[in-house]
């Protein structure tokens, strides 16, 4: 054998990217914005997109629509909104606009969640010789929001341990999504558990997620515990009481 071609090629979300400690940047693509407001009457909207590399970066959008159940994410095909142009070619130092169009007039009586996938597709399937091929995925969430903008998230926060793992189950039976940050967890004694520096998830209305904490199966959660986060960029501060399943 005269030579080894070897290819590695991985879909990764941005999110998963930074968490690696890769620059976003890696991918030389930037969007802005990073999340979607679509107001009462407003039946459009758009996102730049732009390549800082070198090369022509080619990509698909598409638009699902987003829902929680059992506690985990949904994602669904929709038509509801259109991606304008669905597929892209972005030549190097130079920007795209997306355009999204909702295709209903009718305003919403609450909040309508959607997810829009920026997928970054090869020119071809050659792929490199050798080395790492890192296909970017971005998910940018978009919010329709209803013609009453006075909504407001109201949490539940519960943490509990399941299986020899540490969950965090956070129900929101308000009106408004509630973007979740700057979370950590204090024990009875003081002892501090910074669960996510930065973003942590969301919390669709009327809906509860779950996650497990990135926390060890020892880690003292026991008993009262203080939870504080940014909810919707906002402090607050809330007690639960840990129990084990």
């Amino acid at each position: 054998m005269t030579g080894v071609r070897a290819r590695i090629v991985g879909l990764m979300t941005a999110q998963l990217l930074a968490w690696l400690g890769l620059p976003v940047a890696a991918a030389n693509l930037q969007i802005s914005p990073v999340m979607i407001n679509l107001r009462a009457g407003q039946g459009a909207t758009g996102v730049t997109l732009q390549n800082l590399g070198e090369q022509a970066v080619y990509g698909q959008v598409r638009v699902y629509l987003w829902e929680q159940k059992d506690g985990d994410d949904v994602l669904t095909p929709t038509q509801d909104v259109v991606a304008s142009p669905p597929i892209i070619q972005i030549n190097p130092k130079s920007s795209q606009m997306i355009r999204l169009v909702r295709r209903s007039e009718q305003l919403p009586a609450s909040e309508l969640y959607y997810r829009v996938l920026i997928d970054e597709i090869p020119k071809d399937d050659s792929g490199p010789a050798s080395g790492v091929d890192i296909r970017l995925r971005y998910s940018v969430p978009m919010f329709v929001l209803p013609a009453d903008e006075r909504a407001a998230p109201a949490l539940a926060w519960a943490v509990y341990k399941k299986e020899g793992n540490w969950m965090l189950r956070v129900r929101n039976s308000g009106t408004q999504r509630a973007q979740i940050g700057a979370l950590e967890l204090s024990n009875a004694a003081g002892q501090q558990f910074v669960i996510a520096p930065g973003l942590f998830g969301y919390v669709l209305a009327g809906k509860l997620r779950e996650w497990r904490l990135p926390t060890s199966g020892d880690a003292d959660l026991n008993g009262t515990l203080t939870v504080k986060a940014n909810v919707n960029t906002r402090p607050m501060s809330a007690s639960t009481v840990a129990r084990v399943d």
